[in-house]
């Protein structure tokens, strides 16, 4: 679980990350960050109802917030960071190691890395646990 510190949690916040901040995208997730005057990073994730029902949908934000969590320690402080669901996602074949991957590549693509992310264990099922 990220701590409620590095969360952003009500929605005039997403929106002023998405507005004011700069973005890069995947075919399953877009990123958008801003930088936030704080010593941390503060982390959202957004799943529209595009990608199914609600068991499809908390499924993907456990999956982005467990990728995040994996990357938290090595990347650069100071930024609020929105990860949004794009309906790619949806599609049964996408694993949770899709997503990491994908998560991975847009915080490389942002200049947010400090070291080299550590791949998460294999798993058969393609899910974190």
């Amino acid at each position: 679980m990220i701590a409620r510190a590095l969360r952003l949690r009500r929605p005039f916040e997403f929106e002023r990350v998405r507005k004011q901040g700069r973005s890069w995208a995947t075919p399953l997730v877009v990123m958008a960050v801003l930088p936030n005057d704080l010593e941390h990073n503060r982390y959202g994730f957004a799943v529209g109802r595009r990608i199914g029902k609600a068991a499809a949908r908390n499924r993907v934000k456990r999956w982005m917030r467990e990728a995040v969590r994996h990357l938290h320690p090595r990347l650069r402080q100071g930024y609020d960071i929105v990860f949004i669901a794009r309906g790619a996602v949806a599609s049964p074949d996408v694993t949770y190691h899709q997503i990491f991957d994908a998560i991975t590549t847009l915080t490389a693509r942002a200049k947010l890395q400090t070291a080299a992310p550590v791949p998460p264990a294999s798993d058969t099922r393609g899910t974190p646990e």
